[in-house]
């Protein structure tokens, strides 16, 4: 069950007492000129994987709204997008779901997406339904909606819950502005897989960590007390 009342704020900046499992295959952004620093930030596998995601929608979406490109075309290039997303998911986020007991959450999300792929295949290149082709945005809203429910379930996360609504609700929205269609389904879209990959979401324990070892449960138990105790010491992602 997720707790509504939670003390904890549902996003936040960067926690940076990261768990094993989080600093597994951590990627660290440092642009600086000189003695100026432009942007600094790490990115988890997670993290990754909603860049990745987010990155995918708007180049789909916005495709659709203003290049002048065929349906077919569109299809092949969102095609092929898909897919690399689908096994960037699964290479990037099974390591933690399976240290967090979550694999199931990934199932969720590969099922979805290949369901849309194909769906929006036959409704585009086959004569199958199409009708539904002014529906598309609806159907990708709807199948973010149900994939971010799926995961607030999973993470007990009031962030995703939120998520998952707003893609719900938007779907009322595309019925009053339906010539700009793809544009709010991409804005939406990416706009919350950004969101989430930059700052912290809430999300409570799902896992006894039977997957790492001794020393490793235990390393996460000292970052749990030092996120805690909030201190604002230097970053520990390394584990010092």
């Amino acid at each position: 069950m997720i707790a509504i009342d939670s003390p904890k704020p549902i996003i936040r900046v960067k926690q940076t007492d990261l768990d094993v499992q989080d600093i597994e295959g951590l990627l660290r952004v440092h642009w600086k000129i000189k003695n100026l620093t432009l942007y600094s930030s790490f990115y988890t596998r997670i993290d990754r994987v909603f860049l990745l995601w987010g990155l995918i929608a708007a180049i789909i979406f916005f495709t659709a709204q203003f290049a002048p490109l065929n349906w077919g075309t569109q299809t092949l290039i969102g095609s092929v997008l898909t897919l690399i997303g689908i096994l960037g998911t699964v290479r990037l986020a099974w390591y933690w779901a399976s240290v967090e007991q979550l694999r199931w959450v990934v199932y969720c999300w590969v099922a979805l997406m290949l369901g849309g792929l194909v769906l929006t295949n036959v409704v585009i290149l086959g004569t199958v339904w199409p009708f539904l082709l002014m529906y598309l945005c609806p159907l990708w809203l709807g199948l973010s909606g149900v994939g971010y429910l799926c995961t607030a379930w999973g993470l007990r996360s009031r962030a995703f819950l939120l998520g998952g609504a707003l893609h719900l609700l938007a779907i009322a929205l595309l019925l009053y502005l339906p010539q700009v269609q793809y544009s709010i389904a991409g804005l939406i879209t990416s706009g919350v897989l950004f969101l989430l990959a930059e700052l912290q979401w809430d999300m409570q324990p799902t896992s006894n960590y039977t997957r790492l070892t001794v020393a490793e449960r235990q390393f996460n138990q000292q970052q749990r007390q030092l996120r805690q105790l909030e201190l604002p010491q230097a970053s520990r992602i390394d584990g010092r």
